[in-house]
């Protein structure tokens, strides 16, 4: 059954011929490597490229490698890449004719030299380049560097709930139910039985993400790097900081783990995009807050699969559903915070932060978000919309909520709309 990936598609088609390498990050098993090698390939096909002038490797087939000489077996015994010389030159034999060729190439961080190799292909009028990779240097947040500056990132998440909805057989309430319990990895969504979903994520995770980051960083204590991640995975959209983990360390785990160490692995998580974080911003103030920071799972699936499916709330888990979409449709997004005084019972002035779940810029466009699991009673409403009435700006102000509700706007210019539209619907915000 094909997914079909039009979003990042589309991204690929705008980006041909820029004179740019284009490289597609993201998560593993996200399904960069279709996009690349079918989806894609099938575009330029079908667009009129010649199937000769389409030039697809993978670094991690056993079978690519034959083509030129290389061997999986021998590289892993002699700890080393792909030989440069060995590859540029099937290159060579494979660009004989006129016009344009693609490059297609996968998993390009196994090719020794990869940096000086593609910035070589820069140079040449008649090679237009893509790459995806999975680790090492191209699993860098830093990629624009990697390239002296020539480096066109377009990066990819799992499924989106929409993506995800294209193969789900069901309604949109049991999909939502069902995408937040195992997420939007390709691989898993496939899966037929929900114990083959449930291993599949544990296997990913054991045998995937957590291997590739280990091996990458050179992680020698992976015990204390797993605790992080368990502690992490049980209090997504909470509030932290390598302090705060520091000492939940010593009181429940009895170690001695250090904050520098702890800043260490978050960095590592974050470059693997197996999490990403959302930094504080002072809306009134205008400046960045440096810590403590919010943490999101780039796929739920993974996440519950990290503690085995036994804690699975509601309004932690819509906040992180919230937070990926927004990413995947480009916006940066960070935690605001909104500083207030006011005067209790004795008249005594108490300073306090109101928080602002999502501050969402793109472009000239920013977006106030609550992410609101229920709106029972106005009482409930009229906290959600607290923060909201504080903030002194134009800027639309929305919270979405799973409760079953058509959009509409209150008294105040607040736009409610329910969790089910926001997520299938790219252009609800501008409603």
């Amino acid at each position: 059954m094909e997914i079909r990936r039009d979003f990042y598609l589309d991204k690929l088609i705008k980006r041909k011929n820029n004179g740019l390498i284009k490289v597609i990050t993201g998560i593993r098993r996200c399904g960069k490597s279709y996009l690349l090698n079918n989806l894609f390939y099938h575009h330029l096909l079908e667009s009129g490229v010649d199937a000769d002038h389409i030039i697809r490797f993978a670094f991690d087939s056993a079978d690519d490698l034959y083509l030129i000489g290389e061997s999986l077996i021998q590289m892993e015994r002699e700890k080393r890449g792909v030989d440069p010389e060995k590859f540029m030159a099937y290159i060579r034999s494979k660009v004989a004719g006129e016009g344009m060729y693609y490059l297609l190439l996968d998993e390009i961080q196994m090719l020794d030299c990869f940096e000086a190799v593609l910035n070589g292909y820069l140079r040449k009028d008649n090679m237009d380049v893509f790459v995806t990779g999975s680790n090492a240097k191209l699993l860098s947040k830093d990629i624009a560097t990697e390239f002296a500056g020539r480096g066109d990132e377009v990066h990819m998440y799992p499924l989106s709930f929409s993506e995800f909805m294209t193969i789900y057989n069901g309604d949109k309430y049991m999909g939502l139910s069902e995408y937040m319990l195992y997420g939007g990895i390709p691989l898993v969504v496939l899966r037929e039985e929900a114990n083959d979903k449930a291993v599949t994520l544990q296997n990913l995770f054991n045998e995937i993400y957590l291997r590739d980051i280990t091996k990458r960083n050179r992680v020698k204590n992976i015990g204390e790097l797993e605790d992080l991640l368990n502690i992490l995975s049980s209090a997504i959209g909470s509030l932290t900081n390598p302090e705060k983990l520091k000492n939940t360390f010593r009181t429940v785990k009895k170690s001695r783990i250090t904050s520098a160490t702890i800043k260490k692995y978050l960095d590592y998580f974050e470059d693997s995009f197996l999490i990403e974080s959302a930094q504080r911003y002072d809306i009134k103030g205008k400046a960045y807050i440096a810590t403590p920071k919010k943490y999101y799972f780039s796929d739920l699936g993974l996440r519950n699969a990290r503690i085995n499916f036994r804690q699975f709330e509601q309004t932690h888990s819509v906040e992180n559903v919230i937070y990926n979409e927004l990413r995947m449709r480009g916006y940066s997004v960070d935690v605001g915070v909104i500083p207030i005084a006011e005067r209790d019972q004795d008249g005594k002035v108490i300073r306090k932060q109101l928080e602002v779940d999502f501050v969402c810029n793109l472009g000239s466009a920013r977006y106030y978000i609550q992410s609101a699991y229920s709106l029972p009673d106005e009482a409930k409403r009229t906290q959600e919309i607290r923060p909201f009435r504080k903030i002194d700006d134009s800027f639309k102000k929305i919270i979405v909520t799973k409760d079953i509700v058509q959009p509409y706007y209150d008294e105040y210019g607040i736009l409610t709309v329910n969790i089910y539209d926001f997520l299938l619907d790219p252009q609800i915000l501008e409603k």
